[in-house]
């Protein structure tokens, strides 16, 4: 017993240590999605087309960067949901680790598609009406596009990550990765106009490792 409580107690001061790190945006650069009044795509039941919950620019753009380890050891499979509902995909971005699962229920009183044709993941699972729900596993890692062909404003991402170490940064551009070990690590920080940044951070033992990522943004109007 007492070997067992200094083997557990070994491990977690092993993986005790915790990168923080901030997002540094100061303007705006995600173009939103413009849509067609309902009438020019739609029959039967109408369903309004939610507004953006966020009202500050720079407070979405914060909020839409994924950071994660790169070269890690596969984790854990998980299963993530997005709804079709109100006409949009909710939450339009979602993380996981390779292998994990997710579905997509229709909560709209309308048929929804959803469909992808990006390289790391393709799929399209055709028109279902409300109350289904269907499913799709990603086994490689990589940036999944989500588009619904009936209506073209509704857009997700799926960011699949190789192992279970990966956060998303809060309004403010803070974030956290934590339950590390000591050592050498590759970070990498991914925004969906911006594209990839990567950092490469020494966390030492008993501090952790600070990391601050610049997301340089296009010179031009708004």
């Amino acid at each position: 017993m007492f070997k067992l409580i200094t083997c557990a107690l070994v491990a977690s001061t092993l993986l005790g240590e915790t990168i923080t790190g901030t997002i540094l945006i100061k303007r705006k650069l995600t173009r939103r999605s413009i849509t067609a009044p309902v009438s020019v795509y739609q029959r039967g039941n109408t369903v309004q087309l939610e507004s953006d919950r966020q009202t500050d620019p720079l407070d979405f753009e914060r909020s839409h960067v994924v950071i994660w380890l790169e070269n890690e050891k596969p984790a854990h499979a998980s299963e993530a949901s997005i709804e079709q509902m109100g006409r949009r995909f909710v939450p339009d971005l979602v993380v996981i680790p390779a292998g994990s699962s997710v579905a997509f229920p229709n909560i709209d009183p309308i048929f929804h598609n959803v469909f992808s044709l990006s390289p790391a993941k393709s799929f399209d699972l055709g028109n279902y009406p409300r109350g289904d729900s269907r499913s799709v596993q990603f086994t490689k890692t990589g940036i999944i596009h989500v588009g619904c062909h009936l209506h073209p404003n509704m857009s997700a991402t799926i960011v699949v990550t190789p192992g279970g170490h990966f956060a998303r940064s809060d309004a403010a551009g803070n974030f956290e990765i934590p339950d590390l070990a000591a050592g050498r690590y590759s970070v990498v920080a991914w925004h969906k106009t911006a594209g990839l940044f990567r950092q490469s951070v020494q966390v030492l033992p008993g501090s952790g490792a600070q990391i601050s990522f610049f997301i340089p943004l296009a010179e031009g109007p708004e």
